[in-house]
This record gives C-alpha cells, sequence and structure tokens, in this order.
C-alpha cells in the first residue's frame, strides 16, 4: 500500500527534467503542454537556466511540477504503470499538492501550470522585499516552536509555517519577528537556526493576499474528484470532495504545511511506502519520521526505470 508524493520548491535545479524529455515522448508532450499553457518556453529555461531566473517563484513552482508529471508520464507509457493502480493516496508539499491533484486527475496539467504561475507571482507580490522571512528550527518539536513564534511575534506576524518532520520547523513572517523566534529558539535548546533563501514569508497571515488571489482563480478553475484520495497539507487528512480540495487549496497559501502529520497520517491509514516523483527532497524528512516506512524516488530516466522495476 502505497503514497505518491511530491516535492515543494526548493527541489529546482538547471537540466531539470531534460533527461526524461531526451528519452521520453510522454514526457516531452508534458513540458511542451506547460510552455503552451504559460504562452512562454519555461523548459528551455528549466534546461539552460539561469538558475537565479529558474529559482523565481514563479518559475520554479510551474517546473517542478512538470518535472513530477513528466516523471509519472514515463511510468505511465514505458512501463504501464498507472497511479490509480499503484497508490492509496497521493500528496505534495506545498506546491507539490498541485502536482499530486493532477497526477490523481484532480487538475487538467495546463490549468496546474497557470495555477502555480499565478500562485507564484501572488506570493511574491503579497508582501515587499526584506519585509518577511523564514528561518529553520531544529531540534525543537512543532508545539514548542508554535510556542515560540506566538511570543516572538508581538505586533508582527510570526507562525509555524511548515512542521517537515521531527526537530525540522520552519517559522515565517516579519523579519523581525523571525530573528527574535531565532534568538528564543536559540534559548529553548535549539540545535541550529538558519534563515532561508527564500524571496517571501510563506505560509503565514503575511500572504492573505496571495490567499485571496488564489480563491478567485481556483474558483474558476475545474477541479474533479481525484482518482485516489488526497492527504491534505492543511488537515493532515484524506480528501475527494472538489469544492472541500478548493478550499482547502486556498487556505494552504496562509496556513501551516503539516507535512509530519500527513506522513504519520498515511502510515497509520496502512501506507507501507512512499513513491516520491519529481525529486528526492521528501525521502529524507520521511525517514526522520517513518524511519521504517521506506521512499522510493524517481526524478530522472534512470530513477524512473528503477522505480518501475520496484513497482
Amino acid at each position: 500500500m502505497r503514497a505518491f508524493i511530491f516535492p515543494g520548491q526548493g527541489s529546482q535545479s538547471v537540466g531539470m527534467g531534460r533527461g526524461l524529455a531526451d528519452a521520453s515522448p510522454a514526457a516531452r508532450a508534458v513540458f511542451e503542454e506547460v510552455d503552451e499553457a504559460l504562452g512562454e518556453r519555461l523548459s528551455r529555461l528549466m534546461w539552460e537556466g539561469p538558475e537565479e531566473t529558474l529559482t523565481l517563484t514563479a518559475n520554479a513552482q510551474p517546473a517542478i511540477m512538470a518535472v513530477g508529471i513528466a516523471a509519472l508520464r514515463v511510468l505511465e507509457a514505458e512501463a504501464g504503470i498507472k497511479l490509480a493502480d499503484k497508490a492509496a493516496f497521493v500528496a505534495g508539499h506545498s506546491l507539490g499538492e498541485y502536482t499530486a491533484l493532477c497526477a490523481a486527475g484532480s487538475l487538467g496539467l495546463a490549468d496546474t501550470a497557470r495555477l502555480l504561475r499565478l500562485r507564484g507571482e501572488a506570493m511574491q507580490a503579497a508582501v515587499p522585499p526584506g519585509v518577511g522571512a523564514m528561518a529553520a528550527l531544529l531540534g525543537l518539536d512543532f508545539e514548542t516552536v508554535t510556542a515560540i513564534a506566538t511570543e516572538a511575534a508581538g505586533t508582527q506576524v510570526c507562525a509555524a509555517a511548515n512542521d517537515n518532520a521531527n526537530g525540522q520547523v520552519v517559522v515565517s513572517g516579519h523579519v523581525e519577528a523571525v530573528a527574535r523566534a531565532m534568538n528564543l529558539a536559540k534559548a529553548k535548546g535549539a540545535r541550529h537556526s538558519v534563515l532561508l533563501p527564500v524571496s517571501a514569508p510563506f505560509h503565514c497571515p503575511l500572504m492573505q493576499p496571495a490567499a485571496d488571489r488564489m480563491a478567485e482563480a481556483l474558483d474558476a478553475a475545474p477541479i474533479m474528484a481525484p482518482t485516489v484520495p488526497l492527504v491534505a497539507n492543511v488537515t493532515a487528512a484524506p480528501v475527494t470532495d472538489p469544492a472541500e480540495i478548493r478550499r482547502l487549496l486556498v487556505e494552504q497559501v496562509c496556513g501551516t504545511v503539516r507535512w509530519r502529520e500527513s506522513v504519520l497520517a498515511m502510515a497509520a491509514l496502512g501506507v507501507t511506502g512512499f513513491v516520491e516523483l519529481g525529486g528526492k527532497v521528501l525521502g529524507p524528512m520521511i525517514r526522520r519520521i517513518t524511519p521504517d516506512v521506506p521512499t522510493l524516488t524517481a526524478s530522472d530516466m534512470s530513477g524512473v526505470e528503477a522505480l518501475a522495476r520496484e513497482l
């Protein structure tokens, strides 16, 4: 009993997906459809760079999605493996939730690309440069970090943004409040605190303007029931109802990514293995959460071929 999972921002790199496109017409078709949906050659940026342009949120989000879907399409076309036959659940970390929904047939590929381009632009525009920050607080549990964020906020915003794994929680908010949280974390015995190289304070109330824009866009987007349930970021629970999915995607913009709880929930529901498509980011987190549940990964052709043999 497996869950297919999809990574979030940070898994992008120049050259991503090129091997898949070179080896498989099914993968090439994915990148061509994404390019057409966006009205530009995102694939050229993915394969040739420059890295600083690819890393921009509005580019990285659809790019990461495209690689995850391309890997899945290669599995389907070359190995005859269907997600609905092999997966009990899908899930994704932040933007990866959109990839998961596309993989499970809830969102069309072109719509997913356009939604992620808008999501990236809206999240970037929600907070002026230099106003917000994010920091990883290592060695403290989620409850402790939540209390630290509340204390650090004062009259500003500071929130627990990502509950990634045991002892790996990210806070987000005003830059001064995040700095206060880092100092408080040190006093509480954090092993390490580090500012993250991000362009905006994601997954906190400062993202409300982006949530408003996504609510409008998602209201107009056709969303179907997924072929397998999605374990949602903000609830860490399965969902299949399109109206509920739409609501949770809006909440996700400002809400905590409850990844640790999502992994535990899937394990409790009987998942005995995870398959990460499009990156190698989530596997290390899962090993810290559920060490006895293996994760297979595939983001290039050799990885997809090895995964096909395992499945």
